[in-house]
């Protein structure tokens, strides 16, 4: 049997792969993770101001490219991604086999060891469309992507994600058989410096998992 990302629903995922969505506000991945804390040098506040009045001026009509081009793009510069310990792919194939599913798809945006193509997903983000709800299953779509990479990688580390559909940023940690969603983060508003920081604080968790596996 073979399905691509985006024509899974959520509970087709829970029923299939046996996993469970915690909601419980504490639950310690998802919540240290959202705690995270940056320093912004004024020159970044800045320009993510200036980033925050444009999507709120055009967080309502903007289309997907729009969405990507003008905001989320110039936005992951500023957050500043980037690692010698790791590559960032964008529209790349990724596909693998959970539970003798073999499922593939074009994933938006993923952080993960490779140089020509991505090997051992870490992070991903799946850029959603504007802010009327779609045919597809946002949560969903990440969700799969994030069990391919969890057969893949071999390890025990968390795996991270975030569906963004327009103004509103979610979170999801996928351990073991459980996952769980944070609220929505609002980049129009004041949020935005959180997002930053949630963004920021991802990005030093991969680089500490690459460390120690290659000091085994």
């Amino acid at each position: 049997m073979a399905k691509t990302f985006e024509k899974w629903k959520i509970d087709e995922v829970i029923d299939t792969f046996g996993i469970k969505r915690i909601y419980d506000t504490n639950y310690l991945p998802l919540a240290e993770w959202l705690e995270a804390k940056t320093v912004l040098t004024d020159f970044e506040k800045l320009q993510i101001e200036k980033l925050r009045v444009e999507l709120q001026i055009n967080a309502e009509y903007w289309n997907e490219d729009e969405l990507k081009f003008f905001f989320i793009s110039p936005f992951l510069n500023e957050v500043n991604l980037k690692s010698p310990y790791y590559k960032m792919f964008t529209q790349r194939p990724i596909s693998g086999e959970v539970k003798g599913i073999l499922m593939n798809g074009i994933v938006d945006l993923v952080l993960a060891k490779g140089e020509a193509a991505p090997k051992k997903p870490f992070f991903f983000i799946h850029e959603y469309k504007q802010e009327q709800k779609g045919n597809n299953d946002p949560i969903a779509q990440l969700v799969t992507e994030m069990l391919v990479a969890q057969a893949q990688n071999d390890s025990e580390m968390p795996l991270y994600g975030c569906y963004v559909m327009g103004r509103f940023w979610f979170f999801v940690v996928l351990q073991g058989n459980e996952y769980a969603v944070s609220d929505a983060y609002t980049a129009t508003q004041d949020d935005i410096y959180q997002i930053v920081s949630i963004l920021r604080a991802v990005k030093v968790k991969i680089e500490e998992s690459i460390k120690r596996e290659q000091n085994k």
